[in-house]
């Protein structure tokens, strides 16, 4: 987080780092996973305005300003190390919840493929697989592809979100199967993405559909 080299002992973020970060606790959407503001609601706003094709979720962290640089430097700069610390807290808080799920394989969220050339990694891949090799589980990245380059959700309304990633993803391998598949990305606001994703799955068969993401917006 504050870029700083870390001492001797294999620590993968230093305690003052750590503290500053925001993790989402409950009470949290059933649905998506997000932090709500009261005990008394069991849904976020976008929850209950929507119907979701995935059927849960489970998100890490509120996207506070440490997280947003770290997650910025993991994308555009190559801190593909970063994802090692990512994984671990992830894997801590969600591990037994995924293991109960019993899903058959983990697909991250597809990168079109000029922005892949560009970048040269996906992050949802690399989150992915690390996911796969601590929880013994097969990543598929192969299943799902990306039709077209859209642009950045992050400053888009939910209307102009959904119209934005409508038709961008495509079933790119018909002969796998899959009945209950894990979905991983790095940041879920609306869910207009995953909703896309989920959609494209089911209609190629898959009855049960779960994610797990970094980061979301702050209490709704």
């Amino acid at each position: 987080m504050c870029t700083q080299i870390l001492p001797p002992g294999g620590a993968l973020i230093c305690e003052e780092c750590k503290l500053k970060l925001a993790y989402v606790k409950n009470p949290r959407c059933k649905k998506c996973g997000k932090p709500l503001e009261s005990p008394g609601k069991e849904y976020c706003r976008d929850c209950t305005k929507k119907k979701h094709y995935y059927n849960e979720g489970r998100v890490v962290w509120i996207y506070t300003k440490e997280m947003r640089q770290s997650i910025y430097r993991f994308k555009y700069n190559n801190k593909r190390e970063y994802a090692d610390f990512y994984v671990k807290e992830l894997v801590r808080l969600y591990g037994g919840w995924i293991t109960g799920l019993e899903v058959e394989a983990i697909i991250p969220v597809p990168m079109y493929n000029r922005k892949y050339r560009v970048r040269g990694f996906n992050q949802a891949q690399v989150l992915a697989e690390g996911i796969g090799r601590e929880m013994n589980i097969p990543v598929l990245s192969e299943v799902v592809g990306r039709n077209k380059s859209t642009i950045a959700q992050k400053n888009l309304n939910n209307k102009e979100r959904q119209e934005n990633i409508k038709n961008a993803f495509k079933i790119t391998n018909n002969k796998v199967k899959l009945n209950k598949i894990l979905l991983v990305d790095d940041i879920y606001t609306t869910g207009s993405t995953m909703d896309a994703v989920s959609r494209v799955l089911r209609e190629n068969g898959t009855k049960e559909i779960f994610f797990v993401c970094l980061c979301t917006s702050g209490v709704n």
